[in-house]
């Protein structure tokens, strides 16, 4: 189904989650960017109502969620959570808004883009009310990995990842604050938000387990980099772990392509694309880290070297910080691709 609701130049954007996390995040995005909203409603749980949230040099009052809160609404920015999402869709495109959700309830659907628009910008145009937000650690590989597949087609990809806290919500960002202290404190302690405690510790388990003994994130990484990129046929393996680290996710990438590709060419590509630094002077020790790239807004890329594993292979290093570019910045940058 077509969408046939116009988009003025200066849309009202509703947040929906505007007290979580990726919320307070989408927030200072559309701030610092100076996007053109002609209003800005902070929506969230009735538990949050009456809350008052920073936003452009001012605050915002955080109204509670209903029906109601998207009448004239032009773009909802969703992160609120699967569940909420699927309950409110009907409500933000019944009143004409388009929905851009951050969670994992439409990634996968039929119909609905999956959007990063370093990567496939145009998909956005073909919304029917409902625009996916990918998952945070897709959405750094697969910038990387556009310009590369560029230079020559990718076959297949083996990703292992180091994801920060933040990746499951200010909850587990305080709970990694927290147990650090206790660990060190020698205090007892018991995890809340992780499956093991996460303090000084690597947990090889993001989301649920499947039937052929991956995770449900693992499956995700797979999956949505096939569809955003418009490419069945790239085999990929991914191992998601969990590391002490508050914010920015890390990546070790192997990519095998069709033909050559030389680590000279591979930079010049990366150099050369929209959203990506490439940081790669191993004479200076330097390589992208977490701690260096918090708040930031690119992907950065390091450690440029040919896989010998493979025929055509290349290894590199990815990171970007999830609140940002793994979620925020990304929904807003969609936002902007539906303004006339």
């Amino acid at each position: 189904m077509a969408w046939d609701h116009p988009m003025p130049a200066r849309p009202v954007v509703a947040v929906a989650g505007a007290t979580g996390a990726v919320g307070v995040e989408m927030l200072r995005v559309l701030e610092q960017r100076g996007f053109p909203a002609s209003e800005v409603r902070a929506l969230a749980s009735s538990r949050s109502a009456g809350r008052r949230v920073p936003f452009a040099g001012g605050e915002l009052v955080v109204q509670e969620m209903t029906d109601a809160s998207f009448a004239g609404v032009d773009i909802a920015l969703f992160s609120a959570g699967a569940e909420i999402s699927r309950r409110f869709r009907d409500a933000v495109t019944g009143a004409g808004a388009v929905m851009i959700d951050n969670s994992s309830a439409f990634r996968m659907e039929e119909g609905v883009p999956l959007v990063v628009p370093e990567v496939n910008p145009g998909d956005a145009a073909l919304h029917a009310g409902v625009i996916a937000n990918p998952n945070c650690s897709t959405i750094q590989m697969v910038v990387a990995l556009k310009p590369l597949h560029d230079l020559s087609p990718i076959r297949r990809v083996v990703v292992s990842t180091y994801q920060a806290a933040s990746g499951a919500g200010q909850a587990a960002m305080d709970e990694l604050y927290e147990q650090s202290g206790d660990f060190l404190g020698a205090r007892a302690f018991e995890p809340h938000n992780f499956a093991h405690r996460i303090a000084f510790n690597c947990i090889p388990q993001i989301d649920v387990f499947l039937d052929d003994g991956s995770t449900k994130e693992e499956w995700k990484m797979v999956v949505e980099t096939r569809k955003i990129m418009h490419a069945p046929e790239i085999r990929l393996a991914a191992t998601c772990v969990r590391v002490p680290v508050l914010r920015c996710h890390s990546e070790s990438v192997n990519v095998e392509f069709d033909a050559p590709v030389s680590v000279e060419d591979a930079r010049a590509a990366l150099s050369a694309a929209p959203g990506i630094t490439v940081l790669d002077d191993p004479a200076q020790k330097l390589y992208p880290m977490p701690a260096l790239l918090e708040g930031t807004d690119d992907t950065y890329v390091g450690r440029l070297r040919l896989d010998p594993s493979v025929e055509y292979g290349l290894a590199f290093w990815v990171v970007a910080d999830q609140l940002r570019k793994g979620a925020a910045l990304n929904a807003v940058q969609i936002a902007e691709l539906l303004l006339p």
